[in-house]
């Protein structure tokens, strides 16, 4: 099975100098932990509610402070086109729980575990794949 027919399509993202308490907002507004940080259709990092939490208030920055300033970059990224194992494996190999999905080069979706653990035939991998991301280096 690949990512596109798994991944979750309607993906809402910020852009890079937006400010966290904007992207706060939004990520309240859709329910979700974590938006991609898009910059001329491209992916250029993500911010997940740990890196607000962690990044920004741990450290005492103000809701005005930009996303650039606390965003994961250096992002993993996948291919809407890339086989769903492959996706699980490079999550755990990344040790992370989600990954933005291109299509022809645009973010086109995003895969998280939950996305795999629903998915027919992958609930065994999606648990293996979290066991392996749950690990302290």
């Amino acid at each position: 099975m690949k990512l596109k027919d798994v991944m979750t399509k309607q993906v809402v993202s910020v852009r890079p100098f937006q400010s966290i308490g904007e992207a706060a907002q939004i990520m309240s507004q859709n329910d979700v932990g974590a938006v991609p940080v898009v910059e001329k259709g491209q992916c250029i990092g993500i911010l997940t509610d740990r890196d607000i939490a962690i990044r920004a208030i741990a450290r005492n920055l103000g809701p005005s402070t930009e996303v650039r300033e606390i965003m994961t970059q250096n992002v993993v990224t996948a291919d809407s086109h890339m086989d769903v194992q492959d996706a699980v494996n490079l999550m755990s190999e990344n040790q992370v729980r989600r990954i933005p999905v291109m299509d022809n080069a645009q973010l086109g979706g995003i895969i998280s575990l939950g996305d795999v653990a629903i998915s027919n035939g992958y609930q065994g991998e999606a648990g293996e794949a979290l066991t392996d991301i749950s690990k302290p280096e």
